[in-house]
């Protein structure tokens, strides 16, 4: 094989000499004489008399050359090759934001003219079992204070992406819901933010003991989702939970709009019931450690104040 020889002779011994003639009484003349300690030649390499050489055969060096090749070829085709993803499934809030079915929750925000939020809320009270018609309305809120006010906040529930287009595309064509609402109230509202969320796998919709306020308590978290900070956020919500002073309705992660951000609505049976819980729970170590560690995680909080409406169906 080409650019093998030096390689192969050097496991190969040289040939012997032939034997000196000897001389009288059989002694080797000393002009030929050769001692025990004397280096000879083999292949290329130099060793001593007595020294053991390892021969190895050149056919075996050409195998292990040969299966030193293959490994390399291997390697390169596994390096080039295409690589599959994986899918990683999301079980629980701790590594993912959603619940294991589709369900998502619209929340919408209207900016309402000030001199017009009352006409606008006596409209849609009259035309409300239309919307409804079409798909699951969760809760209608008007904002008390916590923000700018002259809002309304409601939530929808739909099965999945294709329920909610297929929602909007029905409602477009509803000719008396256009017509008795939509068109004449569109004027009244300044501004529009929706939102789609989940609900954390944690956490159902709760249903409260009886009419109440709301409060929308609105955490941006740091980047990272919920791998990062959902088990600290988790602890710190069941913490207040755990006292009772306030009933929790739901936990909603957001898929679109500001991500790494947590909606918490609670109920509370007043604004000053509401005051006392929180400044009691707040004096419990459970609940004082459970927060710290979750704060670590936190950017902003936003607390929102809402009354339901008559037509709410969570009051």
């Amino acid at each position: 094989m080409p650019g093998m020889g030096n390689k192969t002779a050097s496991f190969v011994s040289a040939p012997s000499e032939p034997p000196a003639p000897a001389g009288k009484g059989g002694a080797t003349p000393p002009s030929h004489a050769q001692s025990s300690r004397d280096p000879i030649e083999v292949g290329s390499r130099t060793r001593k008399r007595g020294e053991r050489v390892s021969q190895r055969p050149a056919a075996v060096f050409l195998r292990a050359q040969g299966r030193t090749m293959l490994a390399l070829r291997s390697g390169l085709r596994t390096a080039l090759a295409p690589r599959v993803l994986t899918p990683q499934v999301c079980s629980s809030f701790a590594t993912g934001p959603r619940q294991s079915d589709g369900t998502l929750y619209e929340f919408r925000t209207y900016f309402l003219k000030p001199s017009k939020t009352n006409e606008f809320l006596e409209n849609f009270k009259n035309s409300v079992h239309l919307r409804t018609a079409h798909s699951e309305m969760i809760g209608y809120w008007t904002v008390e204070f916590g923000g700018r006010t002259n809002r309304v906040f409601h939530i929808w529930k739909y099965d999945n992406f294709a329920h909610r287009t297929a929602v909007r595309k029905a409602l477009a064509k509803d000719k008396e819901w256009q017509e008795r609402f939509l068109i004449p109230n569109l004027a009244f509202i300044d501004k529009q933010e929706v939102e789609i969320t989940y609900l954390v796998p944690w956490c159902k919709i709760g249903t409260p003991p009886k009419e109440g306020v709301y409060e929308l308590a609105t955490f941006q978290m740091k980047p990272g989702g919920p791998a990062l900070w959902g088990n600290a956020f988790k602890r710190a919500v069941n913490a207040h939970v755990e006292l009772g002073y306030s009933t929790l309705v739901g936990v909603f992660h957001t898929e679109y709009g500001a991500l790494n951000r947590v909606h918490v609505l609670w109920w509370n049976e007043s604004a000053d019931s509401r005051a006392a819980g929180r400044h009691w729970s707040h004096e419990d170590p459970r609940v004082v450690a459970a927060v710290r560690e979750s704060v670590s995680y936190l950017e902003s909080q936003q607390n929102t104040f809402l009354i339901p409406t008559s037509f709410s169906p969570l009051k």
